[in-house]
């Protein structure tokens, strides 16, 4: 868990810094050509550095230890923060959209610089760098902070393709094309930042563990010997990971003992198998 937490810091740390130099380079160049698509693209970057900065902090209250207040850690604070940033990034999208649509009606234009797309090479290759490294650490520890960064790298890419896209258009005059690649950053924007926040809103609302999940861990009861049947199985999200009350019956002339060796082997079997099992709270029944 240590060193997810570091893997979570170290990702932030990384995206803040890079964010805010791509930042400061795209608003200059939007600002000298009235590029639409560059300054949406800018606004991105300051949402990302948000994003980042969201991360950090959200990484530090959860890898906070257990409590008398929270006896299975802080972990929710990861979804609760991810939350903000899906929200950030739909602020910053709308925004993005009306400023781009008033661009198209009012036919503005763009004053073609080289330093348009010296920016978009720049934020290309910083970015698909960025989410290669984030997407080797995610596939690690599987961390909802470190997958709202990872597919934000990677929506950047294609956005800031767009951007150039919609420059080279402008320089052969279609300039209505930069205030629809505006549009169609702004929309990939809004689309990423519900994805991240219904996520975090699905676990927050204490939603089950995975249907195969469910099922794997009813099969591993019922494969126990003196296991006659599974009466009921709930699962609730703790954190990253989840809580699991199972209930079974075995025959009721064994010792208390006994039934307890066997609920502790097969808690510990469980918990052994599913990296995404925090505990496991076995109630048996007599039959």
């Amino acid at each position: 868990m240590e060193e997810q937490n570091n893997d979570i810091k170290k990702v932030s740390i990384m995206g803040i810094i890079f964010n805010l130099g791509l930042l400061c380079i795209k608003i200059i160049a939007g600002i000298i050509s009235n590029s639409q698509a560059m300054i949406a693209d800018a606004l991105n970057s300051a949402g990302d550095i948000f994003a980042s900065l969201m991360s950090y902090i959200g990484n530090k209250i959860s890898s906070k230890p257990n409590d008398e207040d929270h006896p299975y850690g802080h972990g929710k604070a990861e979804y609760i923060f991810s939350q903000l940033i899906g929200i950030s990034m739909v602020i910053a999208s709308v925004t993005m959209i009306k400023n781009s649509i008033v661009s198209i009606i009012q036919k503005q234009s763009i004053d073609f610089s080289f330093w348009l797309v010296i920016a978009c090479i720049i934020t290309i290759i910083t970015k698909l760098s960025l989410y290669l490294y984030t997407r080797k650490i995610y596939r690690l520890n599987k961390s909802i902070l470190i997958k709202s960064m990872m597919e934000d790298h990677r929506n950047d890419v294609f956005v800031t393709f767009g951007t150039l896209i919609g420059i080279a258009l402008s320089y052969i005059g279609l300039h209505f094309a930069d205030g629809v690649i505006g549009v169609i950053t702004s929309i990939w924007i809004l689309k990423s930042g519900i994805d991240i926040f219904k996520i975090s809103y699905d676990v927050l609302m204490d939603t089950d563990i995975s249907k195969e999940e469910k099922d794997e861990i009813i099969n591993m009861a019922e494969m126990v010997e003196e296991v006659m049947h599974v009466d009921t199985i709930i699962t609730k999200p703790v954190g990253v990971k989840y809580l699991v009350i199972l209930k079974i019956s075995m025959d009721g002339n064994y010792t208390l003992f006994k039934s307890h060796d066997i609920g502790g082997k097969l808690k510990q079997d469980i918990l052994q198998k599913f990296e995404d099992v925090k505990d496991v709270i076995i109630h048996i029944n007599p039959h």
